[in-house]
């Protein structure tokens, strides 16, 4: 360590806070400036992107190849199919990933960046279009670009002046109205969302039917119509749902007898091996479809009090299977 270099401050914590709150305040004052600059140029993108018919290559270096990748990904996750390639990878092959039906994205904020605008004739070469994200519209890229879009920021949110701040957060901003403007031209749904993330949570909540998580066949508690309620409760302790089902011979459902039923009953039964289970079981007990989503059930589970099991029917009254709040629990619906 130098001795004689300056002793660092430390953290000031109201000096750290007020720059905070500056840096902020000068990026959100630089994307306001973005929207109010919004013009036909970016229309023109749009409709450019939205006529794409190979994949939409999105490229930048440094801190603007961070904000390519992102903004790749958003289009792809928002119904453009999109993909990053590195500039200086792209003149060492990776060129061939790059169609005449594709569509490239360039992002600098100079507009000047030499991997990128060594790489433009190569591009135009192979008869993609391109579009550039720059803060510079006399810029090499803004020139050779067919659509230029304007990123540009008064100056950085660093107090040093150096580092990309203000420009990235802009060219992030730009990039997001970008692909949603598209998600909106392609009419790209909330369901559709969900296909492309099925193991998010969103994914699971819009694509799990109540089919992919209720128990059917062996693993049903059910007892006939006419048995006793201690055959009801070997069914119930068997089936490990906290009830039994109970249904007439065409397996339509008649009744269910809950753990709940069983506590508010027992005092008043002197007998359980003579006691028809017909007698306590709870008529008319919520039932869903086998087709719907299996967040309709939390759905139904929440508005009745008490509820924790759903039994699953066909159009007909008969039983399809059987879900518990737990069956929810571990598909990571709830």
């Amino acid at each position: 360590m130098n001795p004689s270099a300056p002793t660092p401050p430390g953290v000031d914590p109201q000096r750290a806070l007020a720059l905070a709150r500056d840096v902020l305040a000068h990026e959100a004052r630089a994307i306001d400036a973005l929207a109010g600059r919004l013009s036909d140029a970016f229309v023109a993108a749009v409709r450019l992107l939205h006529a794409c018919r190979g994949r939409v290559v999105v490229s930048g270096i440094g801190k603007s190849g961070h904000i390519a990748r992102k903004l790749a990904a958003t289009l792809a996750s928002t119904g453009t199919p999109a993909f990053f390639v590195h500039p200086a990878e792209a003149q060492h092959g990776d060129l061939g990933m790059i169609t005449p039906d594709d569509v490239v994205v360039m992002l600098s904020n100079s507009g000047e960046t030499d991997e990128l605008v060594t790489l433009v004739p190569h591009v135009r070469r192979q008869g993609a279009a391109i579009v550039a994200i720059t803060g510079q519209g006399q810029s090499s890229l803004a020139q050779a670009a067919q659509v230029h879009l304007d990123a540009g920021v008064d100056a950085e949110a660093c107090p040093l002046g150096l580092a990309p701040t203000a420009s990235t957060t802009a060219a992030l901003a730009l990039g997001d109205a970008l692909a949603l403007a598209l998600l909106d031209a392609r009419g790209f749904s909330a369901e559709d969302f969900a296909r492309s993330h099925p193991g998010g949570t969103l994914g699971r909540r819009l694509l799990t039917r109540v089919s992919d998580v209720m128990r059917s066949g062996d693993a049903l508690p059910i007892v006939a119509s006419g048995a006793t309620l201690a055959e009801a409760i070997v069914a119930m302790s068997r089936g490990g749902m906290g009830m039994a089902v109970v249904v007439d011979p065409d397996r339509r459902v008649l009744g269910i007898y809950t753990d709940g039923d069983l506590r508010r009953t027992v005092h008043r039964i002197n007998d359980m091996g003579s006691t028809p289970v017909d007698e306590v079981m709870t008529r008319h007990p919520r039932t869903i479809g086998a087709d719907r989503l299996a967040v309709d059930c939390v759905e139904i589970m929440e508005r009745t009090p008490k509820v924790s099991q759903l039994l699953v029917v066909d159009d007909s009254g008969r039983l399809a299977g059987a879900l518990h709040l737990h069956d929810l629990f571990r598909a990571r619906i709830v």
